[in-house]
């Protein structure tokens, strides 16, 4: 039986617990187990290059089913649809622990992220209304962060001790996203009786990417956060062949903690955001976009690890600062128009196409042997002229 929620309560109701709880275990397995199924590839000597092809199958299930899991996520309880979503990762991440193939069982835990998704920033904008939701943003983000420091380093630490078992905490960790999934309030769907004919999804879905690419404020928001998290992602790649090279360190948890770095800086910078920027002053966020690049392509040349520790949380805190207003600001629009689930699915397209290009080209340039240094500075520098031309047109 459907229950109703007060959007008006207090930011830390026991809904919004619920959520960020559920939240914080499925992203924590998530990383965890991207990096104890990266050290099983090292482990089984697989090449470089397949590395970044385990992530591309991950990001390639976000692009397929982008035109259905928006309506999904609107169609049922979003609560409801995030613990089916991690009962997905859930079986995934057995099928990794029982010795089967790692690309399928990981992408498998990318089916349950791309159905994840939608639901869980959809549901904000159902448990809390105007002003708060770009708190209630940085709350998810910190959250998220939090996972993902201590994922990455749990599944780099555990890794290097005993591979099972970092592969069966990862496991344990998606059953607790399941279980913290039973404590979210059962909201009634935000718009039920839609077709479920793949056709007509499509066409809908179709409609709904356009209506927002259309409109300058939410496209606006969808290329930020698209050339955010493509670069993100390949720096996270990009960390695990640098630290050799750069730093002569060759073992799994020096990649984990630096990428820690990061989350931590992102923390930072979201709670930063959250009380300096509301949806009317967004592109003040737009400043740090171009620094992330700059940073980047200090971080490069480095050869201190202290000083790669400083410059990946201040890439961190950047990132946060830049990205959360964006989400906030897509969600709200998103759903007075085309609906709060329909509206992540497209940004989730948006996102997850610019991953699979950038990861893409980075694939090409290693297995072509170019210098992860140099990869690096080219990266960073192309993030930053990125950032600019989009503020530039925002101004405009």
């Amino acid at each position: 039986m459907s229950q109703s929620v007060n959007p008006d309560a207090p930011l830390l109701s026991r809904s919004m617990l619920a959520v960020i709880v559920a939240q914080f275990f499925s992203a924590f397995g998530d990383n965890a187990l991207l990096f104890a199924t990266l050290a099983l590839l090292k482990s089984q000597f697989y090449p470089d290059w397949s590395q970044p092809i385990l992530q591309m199958l991950f990001v390639a299930t976000y692009i397929l089913l982008a035109p259905f899991v928006g309506q999904m996520a609107d169609s049922f309880a979003k609560g409801r649809v995030m613990m089916f979503a991690n009962s997905l990762k859930l079986l995934g991440a057995l099928v990794i622990c029982f010795g089967f193939n790692p690309f399928l069982g990981y992408t498998l835990v990318g089916v349950g992220a791309a159905a994840y998704s939608p639901a869980k920033y959809g549901i904000l904008t159902e448990i809390t209304s105007g002003a708060r939701l770009v708190k209630a943003n940085g709350l998810m983000e910190s959250s998220t962060i939090a996972a993902i420091l201590l994922g990455s380093v749990a599944g780099g630490v555990l890794a290097d001790w005993h591979l099972l078992a970092a592969l069966v905490v990862c496991a344990l960790t998606y059953a607790l996203a399941v279980v913290a999934n039973l404590f979210i309030p059962r909201l009634q769907p935000a718009r039920p009786g839609q077709s479920w004919h793949a056709g007509v999804m499509l066409r809908s879905f179709i409609a709904s990417a356009q209506l927002l690419w259309r409109n300058g404020e939410t496209r606006f928001s969808l290329l930020g956060t698209s050339l955010f998290w493509g670069a993100g992602v390949t720096l996270r790649f990009l960390l695990v062949l640098w630290v050799p090279v750069a730093l002569g360190i060759t073992d799994n948890k020096t990649p984990t903690t630096l990428n820690a770095m990061v989350a931590i800086g992102i923390v930072i910078g979201a709670g930063a955001a959250a009380k300096l920027v509301t949806l009317q002053t967004v592109r003040r966020c737009m400043p740090a976009g171009v620094l992330i690049g700059v940073m980047v392509v200090l971080f490069s040349l480095q050869h201190s690890l202290l000083n790669a520790y400083l410059l990946l949380m201040l890439i961190g805190a950047l990132g946060g600062f830049f990205v959360v207003p964006l989400n906030a600001l897509l969600q709200e629009r998103g759903k007075d128009t085309v609906g709060s689930g329909n509206a992540i699915a497209v940004q989730n397209l948006g996102e997850n196409s610019a991953m699979l290009l950038m990861l893409g080209l980075y694939t090409v340039a290693i297995k072509l042997g170019a210098p992860a240094v140099a990869t690096g500075v080219s990266f960073g520098a192309l993030f930053a002229m990125a950032i600019a031309v989009l503020w530039w047109r925002t101004r405009r």
